[in-house]
């Protein structure tokens, strides 16, 4: 942005912490009831890397997904608990083949997720399937063809035309 004259100190300020960085750190999920929750995601293979007062930590590329309490949460974030639909979060994990989102969701539905997509072709040329896990959080399972996987699992964005 080109200024008429040199911006002052409080001006280059403004403008220097305006800018934020493009990354995700962590993800909480509130939870209805913590055990549950935290057997459910170890049922589908993850492991918790920190479990701190009914708090679970899973790394998860780069990112920690974090189990926390519901009400906790909500007193947290300063958002009323009333039901009106403050969790309006869908978590996507992509794979490296149909075979594997098909596994996802068969082991997400064997541990008592609710599956709100069975897996099918996509409009984008990949194949997902849904489910909502046992405190109605989305997940979308996804082979995206146009999406590379690194060694790690983090996804490799196409560069843009």
């Amino acid at each position: 942005m080109p200024f008429a004259t040199p911006p002052s100190e409080d001006e280059r300020r403004f403008y220097t912490l305006a800018l934020v960085k493009q990354s995700i750190s962590l993800i909480t999920l509130g939870v209805s009831d913590y055990g549950r929750a935290k057997a459910f995601h170890e049922a589908l293979g993850w492991s918790a890397k920190l479990d701190i007062e009914e708090t679970a930590f899973f790394e998860a590329n780069g990112v920690v997904l974090t189990l926390w309490a519901r009400e906790k949460l909500a007193a947290d974030m300063g958002i009323p608990d009333d039901g009106a639909g403050w969790s309006g979060i869908a978590l996507a994990h992509n794979v490296g083949s149909r075979e594997e989102v098909d596994d996802v969701i068969e082991q997400a539905r064997a541990n008592g997720a609710e599956i709100i997509r069975e897996p099918s072709e996509t409009f984008y040329g990949g194949y997902a399937g849904g489910f909502r896990d046992l405190d109605g959080h989305a997940w979308e399972i996804a082979h995206n063809p146009t999406f590379g996987l690194k060694d790690d699992g983090s996804v490799a964005l196409p560069k843009s035309s």
